[in-house]
């Protein structure tokens, strides 16, 4: 039996965790999303020498389901509890439904 992971787990891990967001495509217009933003997401990059190095960079978790098409490098968003808007420098889905859009700051006031 498969499991609809969007329906019976992402849907209520937005409702309690997500925040309203302003999702704009690079091919014009906006819609409104629900995401969950986290601001100090690591990530880590090894160097050749077999160090590593760790950033921090903004991310957001979105459901599939609320877009009609996948999203792509270049579209923006505004976070409105931060007041800041980002571009997606990078769309990364799994198999479940979720995609983790890894962002770039843009402007905030």
């Amino acid at each position: 039996m498969a499991i609809d992971w969007d329906s019976h787990v992402l849907s209520g891990c937005m409702d309690v965790f997500g925040e309203p967001v302003t999702y704009m495509p690079a091919s014009g217009g906006s819609f409104p999303v629900t995401g969950v933003f986290n601001a100090a997401w690591k990530e880590l990059s090894l160097i050749d020498d077999g160090s590593g190095v760790n950033t921090v960079r903004p991310v957001l978790g979105v459901r599939a389901s609320q877009f009609s098409s996948v999203p792509v490098q270049g579209d923006k968003l505004s976070v409105a509890s931060v007041n800041t808007t980002y571009v997606v420098r990078d769309v990364n889905p799994d198999s479940h439904g979720h995609i983790n859009l890894l962002l770039n700051k843009v402007s905030s006031p």
